[in-house]
């Protein structure tokens, strides 16, 4: 029954709050992959890289590593100096992985839901905004109590979340 009602009142709303809608549900769904990834608790890279220390752990020699590949013992050397030092790229990542019978798993993790991201924002650009003509209020002793400061800047938030999110940016 609510999701009858949902579909009801997304296909009953006006055509610019609808794309509002469908970007919000694709935030919501792109937080919801990323919920596990925040919440993994991953520990730092080791010193000689991912690479070195899973080759090292299985017992496998530069060289039996380098031939799996098709490449040389310095060419697998160079490979893990540059993974080591976030010079390499994915597909050679990729390549590696392969080889060790490892999966990669690569994914960009905002630090905050993307929901808190937005809206951090846009206090920032609202804030931005309403600085420049506090400043010169104050300037002309005209200045506006804090509480209608917060008002309009809570306002102008409001106005951004629910305009476009390029505005944001």
């Amino acid at each position: 029954m609510v999701l009858m009602s949902y579909i009801y009142d997304f296909i009953n709303k006006p055509i610019g709050t609808m794309s509002n809608d469908l970007r919000d549900l694709q935030r919501q769904q792109v937080d919801a992959l990323l919920a596990p990834w925040r919440a993994a608790p991953l520990g730092t890279r080791p010193r000689a890289g991912w690479v070195r220390a899973i080759r090292d752990a299985l017992g496998m020699s530069g060289a039996a590593l380098a031939r799996q590949l098709g490449m040389t013992h310095a060419g697998l050397r160079k490979l893990e100096s540059a993974e080591a030092s976030d010079a390499i790229t994915l597909a050679s990542l990729r390549k590696l992985a392969a080889a060790l019978n490892c999966e990669l798993h690569y994914a960009l993790v905002p630090k905050t839901s993307l929901a808190e991201c937005i809206e951090n924002r846009a206090h920032a650009v609202a804030a931005e905004r309403l600085r420049p003509v506090a400043h010169s209020m104050a300037l002309e002793d005209q200045a506006v109590a804090s509480a209608y400061n917060q008002l309009q800047i809570d306002q102008t938030v409001k106005a951004l979340l629910e305009g476009s999110r390029r505005e944001l940016w």
